[in-house]
């Protein structure tokens, strides 16, 4: 079975513990822990949102495997990803960001980290919470799609234009509408497993 650009399709695959898998989904056993334990599951937790939308905006041009390996560093060197702290960082910070090896030493990604920690702080200080603000683009509905085929995962939507579009408003970087839905895909507003995966079946 092939696609109109005659490429073949590929659906879920097996893994060796015999699971299906979406095709997206490698061998690696990192990778295979947050498919099968984070990815499409709802986060709602204003902190974990602030940091899964800044991961995926540091994913730009890059794998999200090479963000994976990456995260604890990136916990550690940006404090837990405690949005005051944060939004202070001065260039003693940001000097030393940029010669950590622990992360992706990117100065418009490091510094897009600080300025949307400003912009989230300002967002829970109008609306009292992060997480109602990002969950109205999915009116706080799970938006679930169960693609036979992984060319029928979504790289974008009307409700990632829309968050992309607010959050460039209030101030965030890196936040296309790309970026975005795959951030709305990590934290569980769209649950887009593959149909036959396991993970998928759970809900």
């Amino acid at each position: 079975m092939a696609n109109e650009a005659g490429r073949p399709e590929k659906g879920a695959l097996r893994h060796a513990d015999g699971k299906r898998r979406c095709a997206w989904c490698p061998a690696d056993p990192l990778y295979v822990a947050y498919h099968d334990d984070e990815w499409g599951v709802a986060v709602r937790a204003d902190q974990r949102l602030f940091e899964m939308l800044c991961l995926e905006g540091a994913q730009a041009g890059l794998s999200w495997l090479i963000i994976l390996r990456k995260r604890a560093n990136y916990r550690v060197a940006f404090d837990q990803f405690d949005a005051e702290k944060m939004a202070r960082y001065g260039k003693l910070e940001r000097k030393n960001l940029l010669l950590n090896p622990g992360i992706v030493r990117n100065r418009l990604k490091v510094d897009a980290f600080i300025t949307n920690a400003q912009a989230y702080l300002k967002i829970r200080e109008r609306q009292g919470n992060f997480s109602d603000y990002i969950w109205q683009f999915t009116d706080g509905k799970v938006l679930r799609r169960r693609p036979l085929y992984l060319s029928g995962i979504a790289q974008s939507t009307v409700q990632s234009d829309a968050m992309s579009r607010d959050l460039k408003q209030q101030g965030f970087r890196f936040v296309g509408s790309t970026i975005c839905y795959a951030f709305m895909q990590a934290v569980g507003m769209v649950d887009e497993h593959q149909r036959y995966c396991w993970a998928g079946n759970r809900s």
